[in-house]
């Protein structure tokens, strides 16, 4: 049995930032949080060609911190988008690498945080890993139906923050996450609401291109409209699917996906600001309620979480629309630089086994 700590570094990209934390054990040393501006991101014309900043805020966290990479024991990344898999901590290999890089199952900024925390970890001969990645999949089938069969509804969000507010707000009020039913939304640069029924997310919003419009997602939008616009001969395939996911939401209306900017612009009278805001909201509201008869009224709390459940006036919004179906827990921010370090920590112990992608 190891006497001292474990030391773990965690790397989170986001969709506009990148979370960096040093653990010892579960007791966080430091952490930073670089935030990227949209237009600096437009320079890259995908999300692999981000790497290289990304790689930067990595090596000045721990040249700033002094933060030797050959006294660590674990590297862990968030998970991107990959094939469907449980739950769970999964060792970096190079057939992951592989799919994550060419974007096999889809392109999104949490598909650097492999990359970039193997790249740490294997120069200096140490395992990487991912926890709970975004495409966790516990769906139930009739939850797939899309209603054309050609397409089916999958199961990819912000799995790592569900599952661990789920657990947390559960313990904090005398109960255990397999035996509560919970929906909970994750409002960040995208939004997942998910009906967690008794320990599983059994149906969930795709957050990249399903459920209500976000910072800088579209959301669930007019199909015909859609089709229209794609084949209208004034945007290629890429600049459409920028549209919904990278341009979409709040930056298309208003050319930001700063949240606090837009609560600014709200303060200065800014109406049409207002009226995004709001609408965001409601759109959210919408979908929690929709998962309510997912769970066929039977919900013990409601969780709202993420960056954007800081805003104190988009929170009150929300709950006022959905208070009626169960009380209403406030996680603002996220626990997964936490809940990273400890799915790590548990591998490292041997308390729980690592898992392998194919």
């Amino acid at each position: 049995m190891k006497s001292k700590p474990y030391k773990i570094l965690t790397i989170n990209p986001g969709s506009t930032s990148t979370k960096i934390a040093y653990f010892e054990d579960l007791n966080c040393i430091s952490a930073t949080n670089l935030k990227h501006e949209s237009k600096e991101l437009e320079k890259y014309n995908t999300i692999t060609d981000q790497y290289l900043i990304r790689k930067q805020a990595v090596n000045e966290y721990l040249e700033k911190e002094k933060i030797n990479a050959d006294e660590l024991d674990a590297v862990v990344g968030r998970g991107g988008l990959l094939k469907p898999v449980s739950g769970g901590t999964y060792l970096i290999n190079d057939a992951m690498l592989n799919d994550l890089k060419n974007g096999k199952y889809g392109h999104h900024a949490c598909n650097l945080g492999a990359i970039l925390a193997s790249e740490v970890a294997w120069d200096v001969g140490i395992p990487a890993y991912i926890v709970n990645p975004v495409v966790v999949d516990e769906m139930d089938d009739i939850a797939r139906i899309s209603g054309m069969p050609e397409l089916v509804r999958k199961s990819r969000f912000h799995a790592l923050n569900h599952k661990a507010v789920a657990i947390r707000a559960s313990r904090e009020n005398g109960k255990e996450y397999g035996d509560v039913n919970l929906i909970i939304a994750h409002m960040g640069g995208g939004i997942s609401v998910a009906a967690h029924k008794k320990g599983r997310a059994v149906d969930v919003n795709d957050a990249l291109e399903e459920g209500p419009f976000s910072p800088e997602r579209s959301g669930t939008i007019p199909a015909m409209q859609l089709v229209d616009l794609c084949f209208s001969g004034s945007y290629t395939k890429e600049e459409i699917k920028k549209k919904i996911a990278g341009k979409g939401g709040l930056y298309a209306y208003l050319g930001t996906s700063d949240a606090r900017e837009v609560e600014k612009r709200i303060k200065q009278g800014d109406k049409q600001a207002m009226l995004l805001y709001e609408a965001m909201a409601y759109q959210i509201a919408k979908e929690i309620a929709a998962n309510a008869a997912v769970l066929c009224g039977v919900v013990d709390y409601i969780i709202l979480t993420g960056g954007l459940a800081y805003g104190e006036e988009l929170v009150k919004s929300i709950i006022k629309r959905v208070e009626f179906i169960a009380p209403v827990l406030v996680y603002p921010g996220e626990d997964e630089m936490t809940a990273m370090a400890d799915g790590a920590l548990r591998v490292l112990k041997g308390e729980k086994q690592v898992k392998h992608y194919e």
